[in-house]
């Protein structure tokens, strides 16, 4: 029995962890006894402390799902969606706050990545089982991380080489011929060093038509993924390091059934290598004050060649980020944060069959900020942040942001923030996924993208019976003033990426609830509202394929050792737009001008024993799917041939299985 709760100590020391220290000291609860300190981590998904209206989650939340990598690991989570870009190349997106994922900063321990090209598809460039915990801020962030957070932030914590020593392995499989291996190994060298070998293998080789079109359901992918990563500390020096690189196919389109014999089949090819590594070197100048000097870098390169039919698109795309960073404690209610930052994009791209010029894009951008925190106990904490950035292509632009926190007693809390943020578009790049479509694609010359964010938000800790019920309300609303908007409404034979010209804005309302109903039984109910809106063609409308409403109910149950934890995730998805249809020749119109509500539901069932687990579980367990995910799939070489109008599942019911296996040190 001691060594079965050790076992589960050490499990649960996992579930917890955040991008900066204050972020997790809420989450530790500290006894000592006869100078034995004994540290319990509360589990599963929880609000950080700042004046930033953030959520984390540890490993213990994404262990309640397959979570095969980051776009899998939102199942439970009531504020992140993510959704198919198309039914074709297997692209999905993060929708926060309405709007799409190109307006959340997705960060790798605090570093800005997977921009450009790599936009598409990089919800599928992070294994779930290497994820230590995820970040999830909302609205306008911390100006430290840079200017483009628009409605958020997504900051991903790896598992760490100075984690304990040990080798975990992760089997995964599916019913549609899905299957995984993921490992992780810790050495430590010495008591300064230690290296982390971080590996993954995906293959997805299964031809499904569940609805007869001819087409692929999901493409076929295979992927290798590594990273190498070190820790040293010597004295007041502090180093993190690592490399990785990804290697990815991805086979889609036609595949021989249903397809007319007297045409060629249309087939999606897209070869990706990325290559990345980082730095950061932090060195302590006074323990007692905080005060520590720290310099980031980034560089990563990805070369894809992508075929879509008759249309090939490449691109040799290279990102170099770097931040020098000084933080102190001025007082015990006065912090103070400063750096200096540079950005550097180069894409490299091609581009034939598709009618449409591209030209190579490269951008420089310098920047420097401030960012002030007062803190006043546990009642008020405020953030004042700014930052002056240059662009090799825009100019100079300004950035301020605001947060306030107020707690006047244990029960409430209150936040309110502001601020603007900035984008800059590679339109051809982020949205080559589109080049399936049949329909035209015209680009025009874009300006740099702005918004400002504002939003206000309650969280409150209520007693009830003897346990505690967490609540949480808020309220969001984007306006641009620049915006790149993609026009599928105003031409139906054309797909126009052009600068926005009129209103575009997003308000979101939520509420959630969290209820421990007994012990080991804890209880999620959400509900979110969307009023997504953008200029077309010189007219006010819906933004298409973007639900209305979003409920989530989530039960989560542990038996007292542990033994067993059985979940279940309820999703309710309101209706919304679709694409302007146009007007078929018998007079009918293509498609229905919205959508409807559907339901998807989701379980898993997990044994924990000593040194391993086994999970099972099933999603989409309601069958709901989108019938019709291409249109005019029987005539791909059409210019109305769309497999862009994606607005639900389109697999149905999926099972799987997987084992985690803890071999122990080398």
């Amino acid at each position: 029995m001691k060594y079965l709760l050790t076992s589960i100590s050490m499990m649960l020391s996992l579930s917890v962890y955040g991008q900066d220290v204050s972020a997790v000291t809420d989450s530790i609860e500290t006894r000592s006894i006869d100078n034995v300190e004994v540290s319990a981590r509360r589990v599963g998904m929880r609000r950080v402390m700042g004046a930033e209206n953030g959520m984390l989650m540890g490993r213990e939340e994404l262990f309640k799902a397959a979570c095969c990598n980051l776009g899998e690991s939102f199942t439970t989570n009531p504020s992140v969606d993510v959704n198919y870009s198309d039914a074709a190349t297997g692209a999905k997106q993060i929708k926060l706050l309405g709007l799409s994922g190109k307006y959340v900063q997705l960060l790798t321990e605090n570093l800005p990545n997977f921009a450009g090209s790599a936009s598409p598809f990089a919800l599928d460039y992070v294994p779930g089982p290497w994820m230590k915990s995820i970040q999830v801020s909302k609205g306008a962030s911390s100006v430290r991380n840079g200017y483009e957070s628009i409605t958020g932030q997504i900051d991903i914590e790896y598992l760490k080489p100075e984690d304990e020593q040990g080798v975990t392995v992760n089997l995964f499989a599916n019913t549609r011929s899905r299957m995984e291996v993921n490992a992780d190994a810790n050495l430590h060298l010495n008591e300064a060093v230690s290296t982390e070998i971080l590996a993954h293998y995906q293959d997805e080789s299964g031809h499904h038509d569940a609805n007869d079109d001819g087409f692929l359901d999901q493409p076929n992918v295979g992927q290798w993924n590594i990273q190498n990563r070190w820790f040293a500390r010597t004295g007041r020096y502090i180093f993190h390091g690592g490399v990785g690189a990804v290697r990815e196919q991805r086979d889609g389109g036609q595949y021989g059934h249903g397809a007319n014999p007297s045409s060629p089949l249309y087939q999606i090819g897209i070869e990706t290598d990325r290559y990345e590594g980082y730095m950061k070197h932090a060195y302590i100048l006074d323990h007692e004050h905080g005060t520590n000097i720290a310099l980031m870098t980034n560089v990563a390169m990805q070369l894809m060649e992508a075929t879509y039919g008759l249309k090939q698109y490449r691109v040799n795309e290279k990102n170099v980020y770097a931040q020098l960073l000084f933080e102190t404690n001025l007082s015990e209610r006065h912090k103070l944060s400063a750096g200096l930052s540079f950005k550097h994009d180069y894409l490299g791209q091609a581009l034939q069959g598709a009618g449409l010029d591209v030209q190579d894009e490269s951008e420089s951008v310098p920047g420097i900020y401030a960012q002030y925190t007062y803190t006043l106990g546990h009642s008020l904490t405020a953030m004042l942040g700014a930052r002056v950035d240059h662009s090799s292509d825009f100019g100079s632009f300004f950035t301020p942001r605001v947060h306030v926190k107020w707690s006047p007693n244990s029960v409430v809390s209150l936040r309110a923030s502001a601020g603007k943020g900035y984008r800059t578009v590679h339109a051809l790049a982020e949205n080559h996924n589109l080049l399936a479509s049949g329909r035209q694609m015209v680009i025009d010359p874009l300006r740099q993208e702005s918004a400002w964010n504002s939003g206000v938000s309650s969280s409150f800790y209520i007693p009830l019976g003897n346990k505690t019920l967490k609540l949480n309300a808020e309220y969001y609303y984007t306006d641009f003033d620049r915006q790149a908007v993609i026009d599928f409404d105003t031409d139906p034979s054309r797909i126009h990426i052009a600068n926005l010209d009129g209103q575009s804005y997003s308000h979101t309302v939520q509420i959630d609830a969290t209820y421990p109903v007994v012990e080991g039984l804890e209880l999620t109910a959400a509900w979110r509202w969307n009023d997504v809106r953008s200029t077309y063609g010189e007219k006010l409308m819906e933004k298409p394929l973007t639900s209305r409403h979003k409920g989530l109910a989530v039960a989560s149950y542990k038996t007292p050792l542990g033994l067993w934890q059985m979940d279940v995730t309820l999703q309710l998805n309101g209706g919304g737009r679709l694409y302007t249809p146009y007007v078929l020749a018998d007079g009918t119109e293509s498609w229905q001008e919205d959508f409807p509500h559907y339901e998807q539901l989701s379980a898993q069932v997990t044994r924990w024993f000593r040194h391993w687990s086994i999970y099972v579980g099933g999603e989409n367990l309601t069958g709901f799917s989108q019938r019709r995910t291409i249109i005019d799939a029987d005539d791909p070489w059409s210019a109305s041939f769309d497999p862009t109008i994606v607005w639900g599942p389109v697999h149905g019911p999926m099972g799987y299985v997987g084992v985690r296996i803890n071999i122990g040190r080398l």
